[in-house]
């Protein structure tokens, strides 16, 4: 991509765009179109064709989606599905119509089946069920993989597809009914440590497994996608390490400093025991993450304070 490329960045107010916003603009990029979701649904055909017939971006980074934790996912299934095809529809086909020279569409590591053998390979997309919980995102997901593939396949298109294992960091969602695992842990052990509470309460045995990468890595590795792959098959992005709930936890109350007992709701899900992504294709392409998960976490913490309290210093 030349520096003075059109480079349009759907979902730019989300955690993942607007990481990768940051890093475009740290190497040099300028001339980006973003949109707010109030200034341009993109579940609107209209309005998506509109953009594109005034815009004509020469990139597209597509970050855009709905997304949530277990409950959200679970609670809002319809929503999940419909929202996320519709974006992704509109995008890709007017893409297609307007000749973009190249897309990256970001997908979910939950694209894959419950019981993948581990490390999860991108070749393990589609044989066997998913888990349940967040069955309609992953589809939609798959749908946007499958969009990329077939509009490549038939018109020639390069439309590429990555898949981020779990994701934190620079804003996050720390909504309780809605986040992720980790960002609401977070927020769990600052919020108890001002208040002084006894016990911190988390979903699940805390004995799944999970990997995390911070979402500055998440944005390089989208970068470097977009300079140096163009194959059909999706690529996964990870750090190729995980870590049980239950020591994710232990390590976020060490770097909160709170002093008080962890109890574990076993009526409330799991998902799926164990998902860490094989990462060797990205890594043998020449990335690799960067950032540890003591020290994203670290970073994380900082701004959690800023945000809840503007008072407490890291322990």
């Amino acid at each position: 991509m030349k520096k003075d490329a059109k480079i349009y960045v759907a979902g730019h107010r989300g955690m993942v765009g607007s990481a990768i916003v940051r890093i475009l603009q740290e190497n040099g990029y300028t001339n980006l179109v973003v949109r707010t979701s109030k200034e341009l649904d993109l579940s609107n055909q209209q309005l998506v064709i509109d953009f594109f017939e005034k815009e004509r971006p020469e990139y597209v980074f597509l970050a855009a989606a709905k997304v949530g934790g277990i409950l959200a996912n679970n609670t809002y299934r319809a929503e999940f599905l419909y929202k996320n095809l519709m974006i992704e529809t509109n995008v890709i086909h007017q893409s297609y119509v307007y000749g973009v020279k190249k897309l990256l569409f970001l997908g979910s590591s939950c694209i894959y089946p419950k019981f993948a053998p581990q490390p999860i390979k991108e070749a393990y997309l589609l044989t066997g069920p998913l888990e349940p919980t967040n069955e309609p995102y992953a589809i939609a997901k798959i749908a946007g993989i499958k969009l990329c593939e077939t509009y490549r396949h038939q018109y020639g298109c390069n439309f590429v597809s990555v898949m981020p294992t779990n994701l934190y960091g620079t804003n996050d969602n720390y909504d309780l009914q809605n986040s992720h695992v980790l960002p609401a842990l977070l927020r769990k052990f600052h919020e108890a440590k001002l208040e002084q509470k006894p016990y911190v309460e988390v979903w699940g045995t805390g004995t799944p497994k999970r990997e995390f990468l911070h979402i500055d890595d998440l944005a390089k590795a989208c970068y470097f996608v977009m300079q140096h792959y163009n194959e059909a098959e999706l690529i996964n992005i990870g750090t190729g390490k995980d870590i049980a709930i239950k020591d994710v936890a232990l390590l976020i109350k060490k770097i909160v400093g709170y002093e008080g007992e962890l109890k574990f709701d076993t009526s409330k899900p799991d998902g799926m025991l164990l998902k860490r992504l094989d990462v060797s294709k990205l890594t043998n392409l020449g990335w690799t993450a960067s950032i540890s998960l003591e020290e994203g976490i670290k970073k994380t913490y900082k701004e959690v304070q800023v945000l809840f309290s503007k008072q407490e210093e890291i322990v």
